[in-house]
């Protein structure tokens, strides 16, 4: 892709078109764009704070205009906010076209491109579905579901729409003794009782209703009474529907189990549902691993959708799959591609599919052709690619970031070398305009197997090659999420850079974009290959005559965290100061403590107490726990309480281990926080804590 080129148009200097509907009042002043101006002209917690995060661009039916979401943060409200915006294809007319005190989010457009539909909050502040004109006036509610929405899809004709909502699935205390209404406590007799950071009290169901324009009515839980997730917890929306170009019937994914069998198994299906008479088939049937994303061609003759072949494996490759709907003829259309597909769209000649992937090192956008199942690659450069918003048979608006910036709205467009790139909005380029940031190059680094490993060195702003800066190794989680060209907004590679440190971040075995055998090593190898690859990486960059071989330290959240816990009893003095973030400790006690009982079963490898499982046998026997005898590294444990997935239990145990064994160790413990810490004010605490602990013992 050629060098991407910058519309000044797109620069965020329009004026904000108030909205004139009746948008509902919070009591909170509007969050709106921060004024900043850098101290330091170095990119620090501040400068984390201020930025404007893009999202979910949208382009219009007659392809002229994009749709999008900006939100900012407010840490004095400790809330941030969403708000809409317009500009045409090429970035200019940069319209604000919401300016209200709540989000604003999930916005598509409607009725040609004259609407726009959307999510906000309604006067007791339930989610409700909401409509207005293209330029923000006449803003108007159009659903009042009692327990809110989490999402919607219009059918093609926009008569028709499935919400997302909440259904009631377990009983609570009342419903069992009715003369105890004040009675809080909670009966369990299976599992999947709590999920990632709630109590399963209820669960989401697709409800089907009718528009005339006006209002949503009519609405029908095509589910009924059945006890199943659609969408998938915890983190299925709109993409888990599809609706069949002529509207009669709509696609859902589900997984049918509950409790114990629901917890065992990733077996999702797609089922499509006939509107007018309510039956319904399985789509997928036999087909034993997740089967998501279900998407029509433009003329309903195929169905693309991604599939994993193994029950039990959440990060086994997703095939990009396609579903003849006459002949019922499946063909799995990346079967000589050894990659994982992230997600995909339909180009509108119906021919090809933009996709996007974790490959080599970055997630480029990818074109596959039907008929060839040929599969180009369309952009390059150092950037990692998201969103993908077709505008004619040629071009696609997506998102793309980098270790150096947030994501900023992209056109790219197909020609006989590849694809032409023009970047189309510059939300942050006030921001980053004040600042001198760091550099990112590429290592390739021989493992302990005689592999390759693609390691990823951040240094620090104005980078002497004559200086010695301490470093740290990024532990990815996941365990298998790519440690590719992203960017985040916890675990941030330019702040740490900027405080000083050079990151260094291993391409270790069991990521993505490395082809399969390389994701699916770490598998039932936990305390194996992957940690050797992390040390080997500390080691070729420790030869660096920059880097402070005796100023290392080591950081990682949930498999990260684990990563940094077994490295703290197996790491032969290589690092000088560690600190882990929902990290498991224990892992007979996780084996028994998470809920996704698939995830325990197939990367462990099965129960402790199955004695002749020699795979289970050596997870266990290598759990971090057995090691604290030989801990001797200062050490600091983060967690959430409302984390589910690994239980704050896990840090506590390792903070008291260190404490017990005479380590230097601090601990932080956010209340009202999950797997992930997400309030403003308790992000920027976590950031300020992380430095004060390296800086202490680093610098």
């Amino acid at each position: 892709m050629k060098q991407i080129a910058m519309t000044a148009g797109a620069l965020l200097l329009a004026t904000a078109a108030q909205a004139a509907g009746t948008a509902e009042t919070t009591g909170n002043p509007m969050i709106d764009i921060p004024e900043f101006h850098s101290a330091s002209g170095l990119f620090d917690i501040d400068a984390l704070e201020a930025l404007g995060r893009v999202s979910d661009p949208q382009v219009s039916p007659d392809g002229k205009r994009v749709l999008f979401g900006i939100s900012y943060e407010n840490l004095e409200q400790n809330r941030s906010n969403n708000d809409l915006y317009v500009m045409n294809i090429d970035g200019s007319g940069l319209t604000r076209i919401t300016a209200t005190e709540q989000s604003e989010s999930g916005a598509v457009w409607m009725t040609g491109g004259s609407k726009i539909a959307f999510m906000s909050a309604d006067a007791d502040g339930k989610m409700q579905l909401w409509i207005m004109n293209a330029d923000g006036t006449d803003r108007r509610q159009i659903s009042d579901v009692a327990k809110g929405i989490g999402g919607f899809l219009f059918s093609p004709d926009e008569k028709q729409v499935v919400l997302i909502s909440n259904v009631k699935y377990a009983q609570n205390a009342a419903d069992i003794y009715p003369d105890l209404p004040k009675a809080t406590g909670r009966v369990v007799d299976d599992l999947m009782y709590k999920h990632w950071d709630e109590w399963v009290t209820e669960i989401p169901h697709p409800l089907v209703g009718t528009f005339d324009g006006v209002k949503v009515d009519n609405l029908k839980d095509i589910l009924g009474d059945q006890p199943f997730e659609s969408p998938m917890k915890p983190f299925g929306g709109p993409e888990s529907f599809a609706w069949t170009p002529d509207g009669k019937q709509l696609v859902y994914t589900c997984r049918k189990k509950k409790g114990l069998e629901y917890a065992l198994s990733t077996n999702s299906d797609l089922y499509l549902y006939n509107i007018a008479d309510g039956t319904e088939r399985n789509l997928t049937e036999g087909m034993m691993g997740y089967d998501t994303m279900p998407a029509f061609s433009p003329d309903g003759t195929k169905m693309a959708w991604l599939s994993m072949e193994h029950d039990g494996y959440e990060s086994d490759k997703n095939r990009l799959m396609m579903l003849d709907m006459a002949t019922g003829v499946k063909t799995d259309l990346t079967a000589d591609w050894d990659y994982t597909i992230d997600q995909f769209a339909w180009n509108p000649d119906g021919k090809q599919l933009w996709f996007t992937a974790p490959y080599q090192g970055t997630i480029p956008v990818f074109n596959i052709e039907l008929k060839s199942r040929k599969i180009t690659r369309l952009t390059d450069g150092e950037w990692d690619y998201t969103s993908l918003s077709p505008v004619d048979s040629k071009t696609v608006v997506t998102m793309n970031h980098s270790m150096l910036r947030p994501n900023e709205i992209v056109k790219v467009t197909m020609n006989k070398k590849g694809a032409d790139g023009k970047l189309l909005t510059d939300v942050n380029g006030p921001i980053f305009s004040q600042l001198t940031m760091p550099t990112v190059v590429r290592h390739y680094v021989p493992t302990t197997d005689g592999k390759e490993m693609l390691v990823w060195a951040v240094l620090p702003p104005n980078f002497n090659a004559d200086k010695q800066y301490p470093a740290l190794l990024y532990c990815q989680g996941g365990p298998q999420q790519a440690v590719s060209q992203f960017w985040s907004y916890r675990w941030n590679f330019a702040l740490m850079a900027s405080h000083g440190y050079i990151v260094i971040a291993p391409n270790r075995r069991g990521l993505p974009g490395f082809g399969t055998e390389w994701n699916a090593q770490i598998s039932k190898d936990y305390p194996g290959q992957n940690m050797e690859d992390y040390l080997a990486a500390v080691d070729y960059m420790k030869e660096k005559p920059y880097v402070n071989a005796a100023k290392i330290g080591a950081s990682g959240a949930s498999y990260g965290g684990f990563s940094v816990y077994w490295l703290a009893g197996n790491h032969n003095k290589r690092f000088a100061a560690l600190l882990a973030h929902a990290g498991i400790f224990n892992m007979e006690a996780q084996y028994l403590e998470t809920e996704e009982m698939w995830f325990a079963n197939w990367d462990m490898g099965g129960a402790y107490w199955e004695k002749d499982n020699a795979a289970a046998q050596r997870t266990f026997a290598n759990s971090p726990h057995r090691f604290v005898d030989k801990w001797d590294t200062p050490i600091m444990v983060s967690h959430g309480e409302y984390d589910y997935r690994i239980l704050a239990s896990q840090g506590m145990e390792a903070f008291n281990a260190a404490k017990l064994r005479g380590i230097p160790a601090e601990m932080v413990i956010f209340p009202d926080e999950n797997h992930w810490i997400l309030k403003p004010q308790n992000a920027v605490m976590w950031q300020r804590l992380f430095f004060r602990w390296f800086d202490h013992w680093l610098k």
